[in-house]
């Protein structure tokens, strides 16, 4: 008895295409597996022979009378090879019309004639050369659903529809839309190049229905000739308020006339503020106040010697309460005002802005200021006072520093008041470097520019000194001896860079 196999022999696969045999319920024995077509097999790498037709293609793509002067030879043979390869990959080499199909050179003109936006490629010029071919015959590589005839569509299921069960690529594409929208190009395609000018053209053409209560409360709207408003005035406005006071509000729109006090307003305004500055004395509501003056003045462009005095006058209150804030947007449109020879009194502001680096330790600025100096400026006593201040602080001079202190002109001594605690600080070093071991708390106090004994102690307690101080018969004594570490620590802590805030 014969033995029997322990497996059924399968035939090998040899093509990559669908093979549909009939199963059998019984086992059947191996037999030859017969050969594939022609047509299925790989192209042959080596020498073959072409048809006709190809041949006469490739002969009237070269031919003399067939040339185009703007296609380049080279770019024509690349071409050419590249329909030819395509028509051998997908065997249709024997269905092709040759005879038919665009030369080479006529196809790359027309690539060059589509436009390069476009969201979809072309059909190949083999897939435009015949339209009858079978699904059999097509081939068998992925291709996009935009490709696909809308002929055998109903024949087979889609592509992203197909699936054995497997995870294959093709259910992870995304297809475009093939279903026909406004704007579609001239290829079938949804071109958005196309549909938004036309559409902004659209939206900005029709205007509006007045009956709508929707569209005319759009700030965009578009007005017709019945409901046009007047245009806003270019130049600046007059104002029409009679108000002598009146709170400051930021403006988020265009000022409105009734609501801003014309110039003769304005002045009586001035007096009206100072008169109760004297009186009252409450810087927020006079900043407040000051504040919407000069609002007025800069959306009316307002620019003359009232200007000036505005502004002068707010900064000099905004130094007596230490707001540098206020006080340095003054200084910056009294800058631009004192260029245009409004008047004023520019040296006294020029003497401010030295003192005011010296505090902030802007050395940059300040030698713009210093080279800007003319010699008329540097005879102005208020600016050589500030300048003898940077002189003496720069070489070290504290001696002759506090008598100027002591002697400054118009207001300067307020702001010279926010850093003389820290020049204090840096003497008091120096002193103790250069009196040991002890020194007479009076000879501190005239020296530093105290009042009194008394300020001179409490400066030393208020920076944790008292330990410093020694009280004996002949007064109090400062033991310079176990100074110096200290107060240079003192001095580290005070030279940092201030900031420019508004008191609280």
């Amino acid at each position: 008895m014969p033995a029997t196999a322990a497996f059924t022999a399968v035939a090998a696969r040899r093509t990559f295409g669908t093979q549909h045999q009939a199963a059998s319920t019984h086992s059947l024995p191996a037999s030859p597996v017969p050969p594939a077509s022609p047509s299925a097999n790989p192209p042959d790498k080596g020498k073959r022979d072409w048809p006709p037709q190809v041949r006469s293609y490739v002969q009237r793509s070269f031919a003399d009378g067939n040339i185009l002067p703007d296609v380049d030879r080279h770019e024509m043979e690349i071409k050419l090879k590249q329909v030819i390869s395509h028509s051998v990959e997908a065997g249709t080499l024997a269905i092709v019309d040759w005879d038919n199909l665009p030369l080479p050179q006529i196809m790359i003109q027309d690539e060059r004639r589509r436009p390069p936006n476009s969201q979809f490629p072309s059909i190949s010029p083999i897939q435009n050369g015949h339209s009858d071919l079978t699904n059999e015959s097509k081939s068998n590589k992925r291709k996009s659903a935009e490709f696909a005839s809308s002929d055998d569509t109903g024949s087979r299921s889609l592509p992203w529809r197909q699936s054995d069960g497997q995870d294959h690529f093709e259910s992870r594409v995304s297809y475009p839309d093939k279903r026909p929208r406004n704007g579609a190009g001239p290829d079938g395609g949804f071109s958005k190049s196309n549909q938004a000018p036309e559409a902004r053209k659209k939206r900005f053409q029709a205007a509006p229905s007045a009956a709508s209560p929707v569209a005319s409360t759009r700030p965009w709207r578009i007005t017709t000739s019945h409901d046009a408003e007047p245009p806003e005035p270019k130049g600046p406005i007059v104002g029409r308020c009679q108000d002598l006071e009146k709170k400051y509000f930021r403006l988020t729109s265009a000022p409105n006339p009734d609501t801003v006090r014309p110039l003769h307003v304005l002045e009586k305004t001035l007096d009206h503020l100072k008169k109760k500055w004297r009186r009252e004395n409450k810087y927020p509501y006079i900043c407040d106040q000051f504040k919407s003056l000069r609002q007025d003045l800069t959306v009316q462009r307002i620019k003359t010697s009232f200007t000036v005095d505005t502004y002068e006058i707010h900064a000099r209150i905004a130094l007596e309460e230490g707001d540098l804030s206020e006080y340095n947007q003054c200084q910056t449109q009294l800058r631009a005002l004192y260029a245009q020879n409004l008047g004023g009194h520019p040296y006294e502001f020029l003497a401010y802005r030295i003192l005011y680096f010296l505090h902030t330790s802007n050395r940059t600025d300040m030698n713009d200021v210093l080279a800007d100096l003319t010699p008329t400026e540097k005879r102005h006593p208020a600016v050589k006072h500030a300048l003898d201040a940077r002189s003496a602080l720069a070489l070290g001079n504290y001696h002759r520093f506090f008598q100027l202190y002591l002697d400054t002109p118009n207001m300067g001594a307020y702001l010279m008041d926010m850093f003389v605690g820290r020049e204090r600080l840096s003497a008091l070093s120096a002193v103790c470097r250069a009196y040991k071991p002890d020194v007479r708390l009076r000879f501190v106090t005239e020296e530093l520019g105290f009042d009194s004994d008394e300020d001179c102690a409490r400066f030393i307690c208020e920076h944790g000194a008292p330990h410093l101080l020694d009280e004996r018969d002949d007064g109090v004594h400062l033991l310079t001896g176990k100074g110096p570490g200290f107060f240079d620590s003192a001095l580290k802590a005070a030279s940092a860079r201030p900031g420019v805030k508004a008191p609280v």
